[in-house]
């Protein structure tokens, strides 16, 4: 008789004080396949549902969601450390995002072009299959709504698995919508990385979205080749925030703590790296290490495991021994959880990690140029290209920017914000296809071209 093998677990610590959450079960490879089986036997009858009544359905998805966001958002508190406000910001966006696709996917409209007097081409939007969503732990309800509500309205079903670092989340994210939705239109997965790679290599498989690191997004696009699955990756960011001579140094100083410190650094579109005008860098400096110690003493906020806390303390360390100076900051504090304060530094040398790779921590690197036009080949020196930011009081600047950063998004003196059902694509190491927007409904469509003539003469 073969022994028996015990189930692998994955073990969740609140990151604040270092509770233990729970433990969550690693899908089998049986059981990962048999999702993707429950989503495909789905597909037909669910692409067949006339899209004002998908997008009813999601109505009600999202309206179940908004019934428990308490129990929700409090969960991710537990798992990620998020504060709770953000937290609870974070469910209403997802139930907003929900929202947006009820109402977006019945409008997807396709287009038509005419040829000869008694000829037209009609182009129409058709599911696509059975979309693996694998989604990320800094903001684990509204990204997965985002990936979620786009492929269920527009007649895909969906095999889910959330991160690893918040598998209780994600599960209960799914357990609420699925209850609104018809058998396996939305099937939940647990497990980690080698259970999305399980999920991934399936050849049923129409879809793989993906938000994470570049490392695994490049693997999942590999993976997908030999299936012809079509792939969306919104994956790491190195985003450089460009300051230029002529704005008010106390404001930048503001923007970047926002855009370096907020969730502990924990956000794909997080300031990473500072190119600051020489003639402002002194007072901006003085503020930022201001900024740096409030935000330290008032935010509270750890980030989500050791692991994470381990490789921002590395790229720190790193800087410094490389000539940087480190002028606030720096230290692991004493105690429980997985804090790290927010750390600024100056005189940052090229070439150090803190500068070439995404630190997902509460650091700012801040170099000082001479001019706009360095800062501004400094800043677009980069395999990734998620996100940038300029301030500057000088449209001239703004514009140029705007035409020669290698991003998907430039933001003029607002470190974040942006319309609502806005879009991007990012490029380079940070991922390619849209990933949110009613342009997410294009990517999780794909479009059948009828040509209508009439029957020849007898």
């Amino acid at each position: 008789m073969p022994p028996v093998v015990a189930a692998r677990t994955i073990e969740i610590t609140d990151p604040a004080n270092d509770e233990p959450v729970g433990s969550v079960a690693v899908a089998t490879a049986e059981e990962a396949a048999e999702a993707i089986a429950r989503a495909a036997a789905a597909f037909p009858a669910w692409a067949a549902t006339p899209p004002a009544e998908r997008g009813l359905r999601l109505r009600a998805a999202a309206h179940a969601l908004a019934a428990r966001a308490g129990e929700v958002a409090a969960m991710n508190v537990r798992e990620t450390g998020k504060p709770a406000g953000d937290a609870a910001g974070g469910v209403e966006a997802a139930v907003n995002t929900l929202l947006q696709y009820a109402e977006l996917g019945p409008l997807h409209r396709g287009k038509r072009l005419r040829g000869a007097w008694d000829a037209i081409d009609v182009a129409t939007p058709q599911p696509r299959g059975v979309v693996l969503a694998l989604t990320p732990w800094n903001d684990p309800v509204a990204v997965a709504a985002g990936l979620l509500g786009a492929a269920i309205v527009s007649g895909d079903t969906v095999v889910h698995k959330p991160s690893e670092r918040s598998p209780h989340t994600g599960a209960l994210l799914d357990e609420i919508l699925a209850a609104e939705l018809p058998e396996g239109v939305l099937v939940h997965v647990s497990g980690d990385g080698s259970t999305g790679a399980a999920l991934a290599a399936d050849p049923r498989l129409a879809v793989i979205a993906h938000v994470g690191s570049t490392a695994t997004g490049r693997a999942l696009a590999t993976v997908a080749v030999p299936h012809d699955v079509h792939v969306i990756r919104e994956n790491g960011g190195n985003d450089p925030l460009l300051i230029d001579g002529d704005v008010d140094p106390v404001w930048a100083a503001s923007q970047a703590a926002l855009g370096a410190f907020a969730n502990a650094g924990q956000i794909c579109t997080a300031v990473e790296r500072i190119y600051v005008h020489r003639a402002i860098a002194a007072p901006f400096l003085t503020a930022l290490v201001a900024e740096a110690e409030a935000w330290t003493a008032t935010s509270h906020q750890p980030l989500v495991d050791r692991r994470m806390r381990d490789a921002v303390g590395t790229q720190v360390d790193d800087a410094v021994a490389a000539g940087a100076s480190l002028l606030t900051g720096g230290t692991v504090p004493d105690g429980p959880g997985v804090f790290y304060p927010a750390t600024v530094l100056s005189d940052v040398p090229e070439g150090v990690s803190v500068l070439t790779e995404e630190t997902f921590g509460p650091v700012a690197p801040v170099v000082v140029v001479d001019d706009f036009e360095t800062g501004l080949r400094l800043a677009a020196q980069d395999r990734y290209g998620l996100a940038a930011t300029v301030l500057t009081a000088d449209m001239t600047h703004a514009h140029r920017a705007a035409a020669l950063l290698p991003v998907g998004t430039v933001k003029v003196n607002a470190v974040f914000g942006g319309a609502p059902g806005g879009s991007a694509q990012p490029r380079g190491g940070s991922g390619s296809g849209y990933g949110y927007g009613p342009e997410l409904l294009d990517e999780m469509t794909t479009t059948t071209v009828l040509h209508l003539g009439l029957p020849g003469s007898a």
